[in-house]
């Protein structure tokens, strides 16, 4: 027993010591870089799918140590946890200890002055009943730092009384620097509880004053991602329709602001039907009962109408993704089944699917009939599209791309390139030959998209609170020293009556850059000879006679020394 105990005590003292905590923060800082080199499951499953697809061989062991779920994998929630841990058990007691070094008085003075790094001595005239009023002259020059006053008697008891006069200052060094760690410590709180509460959602809207969507479920958006404790059926109600998309460039096509003219109904206003105005921009998003909802990017939707043999017209609008950040050349598919009606049974309408797939140019520009962008406003619209005729797989149940065709369709001839075409907008094709002869498909033009996040982060404040301390913290522990002086009022026993031996001796707890001169202007301003003492009938050793005395007295002796300890 008593040996398990020995191991868990060493256990706990190796794991609460600093060393130990910063090993772990390195640990904790290299185990995040693969998450932020892999692409992470919580962010876009879809990349972790095509990271696999490529590196079939590496791809499978990274995913059985949890790679691609770095944020949420076992072995990072233990880097974190011991962390935590090690930070509390290691601060705990230093805290104590600053708090109880707080309340104490500063120390007592050396034995031998002269052996301290900063030495000065001089001798004064003075009696030695002046020696308490000497003292607390010293005191009151020590401006700004914590003192006190001792007596002792002199030596073996025999001698005449000592007065010692203790100073330190810097106990925001210490303080400073309890408060980062700490601050650091609630840092990792505040992030582990915007982990554990908080969620992320984004969703496409289309930006022409459509439904727009409500966020009463995970259902509702495009990619969810909920902390631990979140099941999704306590959502933040609220509802969000985009009218109008504003962006502004330069000639060179580099954006230069985006806005989003949205209306959104939260609390009171869902079910009285009333809708709010706001200009959404980037970074200022629209705060509603703890959520944010901000303008993360934007692309463009084309819309497309289908006139089939029958007459009948099926129109859709659908985002494109955006390929080129800097023209908008943007690619994508669209799948129109057609109406009801239009054919005689459900596997001859499932053949007669329409899917568009191509590229759509903001503002057009042609090299031959080779389309692209040659700036990303939505300036002249066009598109470079395949129009297929077939089964979609709509009705299969198995998840596709939103931007792609499945090309295993294609493959099986379930799907049948009709015509690759040109379009600007207003623009249409009709189809003459095959079993989709006498379908037309016209590009009516574009609309811009916006994507929306909104974020919920409980731990989101704190984080700015405890990030702030720990620079505040951190600054004051670098820039304050810690400074200790001690002045001994010694009067002379051995030499003439009315002279007072001064020692004053000075240490530099941390820093000793500067601490040279520092001694010395502060050795000036306690000198009894700078003749900044009030008049208590004190001469220092080096003033000048007075005319009183009749004859010149010499002038008292003065030492300086200056030693390392080793």
């Amino acid at each position: 027993m008593r040996r398990l105990l020995a191991v868990a005590r060493n256990t706990w003292r190796a794991l609460t010591s600093m060393g130990t905590a910063l090993v772990l923060l390195f640990l904790l800082a290299l185990g995040a870089i693969p998450g932020a080199l892999l692409p992470q499951r919580s962010l876009n499953a879809g990349k972790v799918d095509d990271y696999l697809k490529a590196h079939p061989v590496i791809g499978p062991w990274l995913d059985r140590v949890q790679a691609f779920n770095v944020f949420s994998s076992f072995w990072f929630t233990a880097i974190y946890v011991l962390l935590f841990v090690s930070l509390v058990g290691c601060l705990t007691p230093r805290m104590i200890e600053h708090v109880r070094s707080l309340r104490a008085t500063p120390v007592a003075a050396p034995r031998n002055l002269a052996r301290l790094p900063k030495h000065h001595s001089q001798q004064i005239q003075a009696g030695a009943e002046e020696l308490n009023s000497l003292a607390n002259t010293l005191v009151a020059r020590l401006r700004g730092w914590r003192t006190a006053i001792r007596h002792r008697d002199g030596d073996e008891g025999g001698g005449p009384d000592v007065v010692e006069v203790s100073a330190e200052k810097g106990y925001l060094r210490e303080f400073g620097n309890i408060v980062f760690h700490f601050s650091l410590l609630g840092l990792l709180v505040a992030v582990a509880v915007g982990k554990l509460f908080g969620y992320e959602g984004n969703v496409i809207v289309i930006a022409d004053g459509g439904p727009g969507f409500c966020s009463a479920s995970p259902a509702a958006f495009d990619s969810f991602r909920a902390g631990n404790t979140v099941d999704g059926t306590s959502l933040h109600p609220l509802c969000i329709r985009v009218d109008d998309f504003t962006a502004h460039y330069l000639p060179s096509g580099q954006a230069t602001s985006f806005a989003a003219h949205i209306a959104y109904q939260s609390g009171d206003d869902l079910t009285a039907n009333q809708w709010r105005r706001y200009r959404l921009e980037v970074n200022h998003p629209l705060r509603l009962g703890g959520d944010r909802v901000y303008l993360q990017g934007h692309g463009y939707a084309p819309t497309f109408s289908v006139t089939f043999p029958d007459g009948q017209i099926r129109t859709s609008t659908v985002q494109w993704r955006p390929d080129n950040p800097q023209t908008l050349l943007s690619s994508g598919v669209m799948r129109i089944d057609p109406p009801a009606g239009s054919y005689a049974g459900a596997a001859e309408r499932r053949n007669h699917e329409i899917a568009i797939q191509g590229l759509l140019a903001p503002t057009e520009q042609l090299d031959g009939t080779l389309l692209s962008s040659r700036f990303p406003a939505l300036d002249a619209p066009a598109v470079a599209v395949d129009i297929y005729r077939g089964d979609t797989g709509l009705d299969t149940g198995r998840p596709q791309s939103l931007f792609t065709l499945d090309p295993r369709l294609i493959e099986q001839h379930r799907l049948t390139k009709e015509k690759r075409v040109n379009l600007r907008a207003g623009q249409s094709v009709r189809i003459e030959a095959g079993p989709a002869a006498g379908t037309v498909v016209r590009f009516d033009g574009a609309v811009p998209f916006v994507n929306l996040q909104v974020s919920h982060d409980p731990g989101q404040t704190w984080v700015l609170v405890f990030a702030i301390t720990m620079m505040g913290g951190l600054v004051v522990s670098l820039l304050v020293r810690r400074r200790r002086v001690w002045v001994r009022l010694t009067p002379d026993a051995g030499g003439s009556p009315g002279t007072v031996n001064v020692e004053l001796g000075g240490l530099a707890r941390t820093d000793n850059s500067g601490w040279g001169d520092e001694f010395e202007r502060l050795s000036d301003r306690l000198s009894p000879a700078s003749g900044r003492y009030p008049r208590t009938g004190l001469q220092g050793a080096g003033a000048a006679p007075t005319a009183s005395d009749g004859d010149a007295t010499p002038a008292a002796s003065k030492r300086s020394s200056e030693v390392d300890v080793k």
